[in-house]
């Protein structure tokens, strides 16, 4: 027996005795019968067998293993469909009544296996050390931000005296400070996790979303009810109500991704990069005019195709009233000038990120589906003198915008990529730019797909499953 082979079957092995615990734990937390001990140790050997030993760290582990629970959960109902010859609509009355058995796979068999398959010996890029104080102070101050933004809308929503509920009070001061502990501990435990996956502001930015996600099953659903005496409920009703928690949760990692970044680039510039033989090669400042002009010509094709789904929900008046219009026109206008922002914004933040098409289409994607969150959900209701629109009747509401910002986010990238190959050869003739772009490309066992199934997955099908 070969010592791949052996490996992978000890992977399959310890991850099936992880998995039949956590099916367990799943199936007495969410009472469905698509779980349970048998299914949690099938489930976590395949696992074993597929990603053991195969991720590039911890966090890289945790994300392949979150993923992997949410894809266990849709192949389930896929099966359940094809077995029972079931129409659309049973199919989706059948996802919301099973909504405990995805939180039981996201938390007790996802996570724990994602962790087993990091402590079962992973592969670092060339290079790649951990900064513990660099993680630390980084993710910290990226917590403090995000816990800043998440904070306005748990004031709105009265959520502080339930926090305080964890020391059991009900004041509001408590729930603050207590609220701005946990945003720090999570801003430090991303910047520990994820030092080594982050290649960059877009990244970053997608993997502090996945990262908040996940902790609106593992937070809000999960520890926050059993450290207040209460009974842990995943139902699909429980969770709805919940459902602002979640987008801003989103938020909340949005910005800890962003900010983590800001501040571990500047960390790195006065501490390791202000050696002029650790600096790297690039063209400054205007390879990043190029990036923006790029990303602004690529969101045309964007816009345009973004445009054809308001056109179809007579959403465009809408986008006109916030410079105090109400035509079609003028909304299509507002429209194209938002789109042109916000792909301006992904040529600086992913200039990097993509060198291929499959990547770019999937960066593109969770790109648009961040300002899915970002637009119609939290700053569109703002400017038009409302509040946030955070609630699963609202996210509903907004579900043809989805679509139009994924088909925006698709086209932006995909065209963006067209126009950055156009100078790639004229790059890589500097040996240091080539040499500093090859720092950029993820080694195998990175996260970054498990990130985009993950987040992409859920803004797709929550909203379903709350509708």
């Amino acid at each position: 027996m070969t010592a791949p082979l052996r490996g992978r079957l000890a992977s399959a092995a310890i991850c099936g005795i992880v998995g039949a615990l956590g099916g367990a734990f799943g199936s007495q937390a969410s009472h469905f019968i698509g779980s349970g001990p048998i299914v949690g140790a099938v489930a976590g050997a395949a696992f074993g067998a597929s990603f053991g030993g195969r991720s590039s760290g911890v966090g890289a582990g945790l994300m392949w293993g979150v993923a992997y629970g949410l894809g266990v959960w849709l192949a389930f109902q896929g099966a359940y469909a094809v077995v029972h010859g079931t129409a659309a609509e049973a199919m989706l009355a059948t996802a919301r009544s099973s909504f405990p058995a995805l939180v039981g796979d996201v938390v007790a068999l996802g996570v724990p296996l994602g962790l087993a398959s990091a402590i079962l010996g992973g592969r670092t890029a060339p290079g790649a050390r951990l900064s513990v104080a660099r993680g630390l102070v980084g993710g910290a101050a990226a917590g403090i931000v995000g816990g800043y933004a998440f904070g306005k809308w748990m004031e709105h929503a009265n959520f502080f005296p339930l926090v305080a509920g964890l020391v059991s009070s009900s004041s509001t001061t408590v729930g603050i400070a207590l609220h701005f502990a946990i945003a720090i501990t999570i801003g430090a435990t991303f910047g520990l996790l994820f030092q080594r996956e982050v290649r960059g502001l877009g990244s970053s930015l997608c993997f502090g979303a996945a990262y908040g996600a996940l902790w609106w099953f593992v937070g809000p659903l999960t520890i926050l009810p059993l450290l207040t005496h209460h009974a842990v409920d995943w139902s699909g009703a429980h969770a709805a109500t919940l459902f602002g928690s979640f987008v801003g949760h989103v938020v909340y990692g949005l910005l800890v991704g962003v900010t983590y970044a800001a501040v571990d680039r500047l960390w790195r510039r006065l501490f390791y990069e202000s050696d002029p033989l650790n600096r790297e090669a690039v063209h400054g400042s205007l390879d990043g005019v190029a990036s923006l002009y790029r990303g602004t010509l690529a969101s045309v094709a964007g816009g345009l195709a973004f445009s054809a789904v308001m056109l179809a929900t007579g959403t465009l008046p809408r986008v006109a009233a916030l410079v105090g219009g109400g035509s079609v026109a003028l909304g299509f206008v507002v429209h194209m000038a938002i789109s042109a922002i916000i792909g301006a914004t992904y040529g600086v933040l992913f200039r990097y990120e993509a060198p291929g098409v499959a990547a770019s289409l999937a960066w593109g994607l969770a790109y648009g589906a961040i300002w899915w969150f970002l637009g119609p959900l939290t700053l569109f209701p703002i400017l038009l003198g409302g509040t946030f629109a955070w609630t699963a009747a609202d996210a509903t509401l907004q579900a043809p915008s989805l679509v139009g910002h994924l088909i925006y986010g698709a086209f932006t990238a995909l065209v963006f990529l067209a126009l950055e190959r156009r100078h790639e050869a004229w790059r890589a003739s500097n040996p240091r730019y080539a040499e500093h772009v090859a720092r950029r490309r993820r080694a195998r066992g990175t996260a970054a797909p498990a990130v985009w199934f993950f987040f992409v997955g859920l803004a797709v099908a929550l909203p379903l499953l709350f509708s």
